[in-house]
């Protein structure tokens, strides 16, 4: 699976794509990270795009590699416009689920910022990012809600 650095502002990426170039995943680059080429093309654009404030909505599918119950979290999340957010008991209303579920799915999302989970909230705050109270993930999504202008 090729995999491609980008300089994202809140931290550099990789995107794994498939050998048909379909987008698969996005991670947040460590200094453990293997030393990768720069990411060019439609998606180095789309990024520009949405870090600049040009855009808004990607137009790409949550994936397709998660359970059903999975699937039907991102795609609720996908529907979050930017700069709002929604709690984890929204979400799970709608879906007649548990909190704690969505939560977990939020976390198992491979498509990070196109498929916006930080936009998913605490009833109480912040909550976590990427199945983590990590210090540097929680940053990661507080300049993602600032970027878009949200408040929590």
């Amino acid at each position: 699976m090729p995999s491609y650095s980008y300089p994202a502002p809140c931290c550099p990426l990789i995107l794994d794509f498939s050998q048909q170039q379909q987008l698969q995943a996005i991670h947040w680059q460590t200094a453990t990270s293997p030393t990768l080429p720069r990411l060019t093309g439609y998606w180095a654009q789309q990024l520009d795009a949405y870090f600049s404030g040009k855009l808004q909505t990607f137009n790409y599918p949550p994936s397709s590699a998660g359970t059903e119950f999975q699937q039907r979290v991102w795609q609720a999340i996908a529907n979050i416009p930017y700069g709002q957010v929604a709690s984890y008991g929204d979400i799970a209303h709608i879906l007649g689920s548990a909190a704690r579920a969505v939560g977990q799915a939020c976390g198992k999302n491979p498509l990070p910022i196109i498929i916006p989970c930080h936009r998913i909230v605490s009833a109480n705050g912040l909550g976590g990012f990427s199945l983590s109270n990590n210090p540097f993930e929680l940053n990661i999504k507080r300049w993602l809600l600032t970027h878009e202008g949200a408040t929590w």
